[in-house]
C-alpha cells in the first residue's frame, strides 16, 4: 500500500490493441473524475510517455467511445521504454503534469514496463488485463478475448458451410501466438475435429491417424483449428503436412489474422472493462500499488503484476478431454 495521495492519473494502453480498450479507458476516466482526480491521456502507450504526448481528459473525451474497437490512445511498443534513459524521460514527462498515479491497459510485456518503472520512481501503476489471448494469470476473461473468440466462432461457422457443401477439410488459423484460448474455445464451439495449440505437443501421426479414420467412415467434412503459434508451424505448415499424407482429402487452409483484434466489443468485454476502469482507480485512492484488476469467479480480484507476468494462465485437462470425446 501506498501512503502518498494520488491527485493526477495517466491512463495508458499498450501492446495489442483489444476490443473494450475504450470501455476500459472510458470507466477510468469518468470515476477518477467523479472523486476529484484529474486524468491525462498517454498517446500509444509508453511511446508517448517517453515523447511527451499527453493530454488533459474529461468526460467529453470518452463521450460514445464504449461500442468502439480499437483504442482511442491508440498504442505501440516501445524499446526506448526499456532503456534507463527512456524511463527517466518518461518519469520527467509525468512530472510536468504532476501526474503521480498510472493505469496501463495492456498485457505481459505492458505490466513488465510498468512494474519496473513503479519500482524506480515510485508511481502507483495498476494493470488492467487487456488481451485477446487470455494469457495473464489473475482473472478468468481478459478484455477483448470475448470478442476475438467471437468473431473466431462467426468466421469458422461461415467456413464450415463451404467445407459441407464441397467436403473439404480446412485447416483455420486463429490468433495464438503463445497462448490457445482462442483457438481451444472457438474450435470447440465450432465442433472442429482438432484443435492444435502451443500449450500440447502435436503428434502429427495421431493427428494424421485422426483424420484418416475419419475418411474412412466418410467422414469427409473436417476443420482443423490451431493456432498460430503451434509447434509445428501454423496453417500453411500443417496444410502442407496434411496435403503429402492425405492425397485424396480436398484440403483449403484459411488464416483469420487481424480480423480478430477489431470489430465492436461484445457485452462481456464492455461489462469487464468498465469493472475493471472503476476498480484501477479505487485502487489507487486506496492506496493500492504494482496489482493487476482481474476478475476470478464474478468477483474482482487483485494480483501483484509480478504474478500475473510469471504465471501464464493454465488451460485445464478437462478441456482436452472434451475436445477428444466430442470430436470423435
Amino acid at each position: 500500500m501506498s501512503t502518498k495521495k494520488v491527485t493526477k492519473i495517466g491512463v495508458l494502453t499498450s501492446g495489442g490493441d483489444a476490443p473494450g480498450m475504450n470501455a476500459a479507458i472510458r470507466a477510468v476516466v469518468r470515476t477518477a473524475i467523479y472523486h476529484g482526480i484529474e486524468v491525462y491521456g498517454i498517446v500509444r502507450g509508453y511511446n508517448g510517455m517517453v515523447e511527451g504526448d499527453i493530454f488533459k481528459m474529461d468526460s467529453k473525451s470518452v463521450a460514445n467511445i464504449i461500442q468502439r474497437g480499437g483504442t482511442i490512445l491508440k498504442t505501440a511498443r516501445s524499446a526506448a521504454f526499456f532503456e534507463p534513459e527512456g524511463r527517466q524521460k518518461a518519469y520527467d514527462n509525468l512530472k510536468k503534469f504532476g501526474i503521480n498515479g498510472l493505469v496501463i491497459i495492456g498485457g505481459d510485456g505492458s505490466f513488465k514496463g510498468a512494474q519496473k518503472f513503479s519500482n524506480e520512481f515510485d508511481i502507483p501503476c495498476i494493470g488492467l488485463p487487456g488481451t485477446i489471448d487470455k494469457d495473464i494469470a489473475g482473472s478468468d476473461f481478459t478484455i477483448g478475448f470475448d470478442t476475438a473468440v467471437n468473431t473466431a466462432v462467426e468466421a469458422i461457422d461461415k467456413i464450415r458451410d463451404t467445407a459441407d457443401a464441397h467436403d473439404r477439410l480446412f485447416v483455420v488459423e486463429v490468433m495464438g501466438r503463445d497462448a490457445g484460448y482462442i483457438a481451444l474455445h472457438s474450435g470447440i464451439a465450432t465442433g472442429a475435429e482438432n484443435i492444435l495449440i502451443p500449450e500440447t505437443k502435436t503428434d502429427i501421426e495421431e493427428l494424421i491417424a485422426s483424420l484418416t479414420e475419419k475418411e474412412k467412415r466418410k467422414k469427409l467434412v473436417n476443420l482443423v483449428v490451431v493456432a498460430e503459434g503451434d509447434e509445428l508451424g501454423g496453417a500453411n505448415e500443417i496444410g502442407a503436412i496434411m496435403k503429402t499424407r492425405l492425397p485424396n482429402a480436398d484440403i483449403r487452409i484459411c488464416i483469420l489474422g487481424h480480423i480478430q483484434r477489431g470489430g465492436a466489443p461484445s457485452c462481456l468485454d464492455r461489462l469487464i472493462a468498465s469493472r475493471m476502469g472503476f476498480h484501477a482507480v479505487e485502487c489507487l485512492i486506496e492506496g493500492r500499488n504494482n496489482v493487476m484488476v482481474g476478475i476470478v469467479n464474478n468477483k474482482v480480484h487483485y494480483t501483484p503484476l509480478d504474478n500475473a507476468v510469471k504465471a501464464k494462465q493454465k488451460i485445464s485437462q478437462d478441456w482436452f478431454k472434451i475436445v477428444k470425446i466430442l470430436a470423435s
